[in-house]
């Protein structure tokens, strides 16, 4: 249903909209469990702005993720629909919870680990060792630092000799 709803959403309402918008990269993810959307806001008279943050600044998929956010709400409704997108402060992985790192390695790739409690940036990282999904093993290493996404690591495991993704922690 498109136009203007005869009640106003409440807040809730519409962050449980954006619940059922799916990331295009981490389909197991809504963008709200990913932590793209840092906040909702109800302005005057019927417009509602979305405040989203890439989970990097060159993430191909926030135009996307963007389109079908307004989507959704057009879809619920709300005919005035605002998409703030902010950089700073820069999405991290800390902003997933954790029943969404469990999707994520029900799915079958490896969560980020949580990252590093500085505010320096670090140019040279140690060498990680992910989780891996299926048999939770350390035995592990990063193949390749780019996967079938830019936000995800080719991995495999030593143990179950199985190949996964890791979602990159940032």
């Amino acid at each position: 249903m498109s136009g203007t709803s005869a009640t106003r959403l409440t807040r809730d309402e519409i962050l449980a909209v954006l619940d059922t918008v799916m990331d295009p990269e981490v389909p197991v993810l809504s963008v709200r469990e990913l932590g793209i959307v840092r906040d909702v806001r109800l302005e005057a008279g019927e417009a509602v702005t979305v405040v989203v943050t890439p989970t990097y600044s060159g993430c191909p998929a926030i135009r996307v993720i963007e389109q079908d956010i307004t989507s959704a709400l057009h879809g619920a409704g709300i005919a005035d629909v605002r998409i703030e997108t902010v950089y700073s402060p820069a999405w991290t992985s800390d902003w997933i919870p954790t029943e969404a790192r469990a999707k994520l390695k029900a799915y079958g790739i490896a969560p980020p680990s949580p990252a590093a409690a500085t505010d320096l940036v670090q140019l040279l990282r140690a060498p990680r060792t992910p989780q891996c999904p299926y048999c939770d093993s350390r035995d592990t290493e990063v193949r390749s630092e780019f996967g079938s996404t830019a936000c995800k690591s080719i991995c495999w495991c030593r143990s179950c000799r199985q190949p996964f993704e890791e979602f990159k922690g940032i």
